[in-house]
């Protein structure tokens, strides 16, 4: 009998406009046998959570440029609690400050990869966490 694939969707949210890093994430983890869901730029805290529940997904990957982390990642958090999701993985790429780090896993983003990551660790990773799930 075949495993359950996991599923993850890779969210932009934010007024940010640069998405190669994410197609990168995605294209990888599709390729590691993922099903993979990409929201698209521009997307709102809500859109993404409402996307989460939508898609029944194992994973929420956030991916940030702009700056706006502290403001967009505790928004999507909380409404995910508001929500009662407590069963998805997040973590996050793009350029988050180091002293950020320790607040954004303070409010349950798993894990950060900063720029230059390879892709394997967030296969590794994603792939850990959610055994260890099941």
């Amino acid at each position: 009998m075949s495993e359950k694939k996991i599923r993850v969707l890779i969210a932009k949210p934010g007024l940010d406009s640069h998405d190669r890093g994410a197609k990168v994430v995605a294209r990888a983890l599709r390729d590691a046998g993922m099903e993979v869901i990409y929201t698209g730029l521009r997307q709102t805290p809500e859109q993404i959570v409402e996307t989460v529940l939508q898609e029944d997904v194992d994973v929420l990957g956030l991916s940030i440029l702009s700056g706006a982390h502290m403001t967009l990642f505790p928004r999507i958090m909380k409404l995910m609690e508001t929500k009662g999701v407590d069963d998805v993985l997040v973590f996050a790429g793009g350029i988050i400050p180091e002293e950020d780090v320790v607040p954004l896993k303070n409010l349950g983003v798993q894990e950060i990869f900063g720029p230059g990551t390879p892709t394997n660790a967030v296969i590794k990773f994603v792939k850990a966490q959610i055994g260890q799930s099941r």
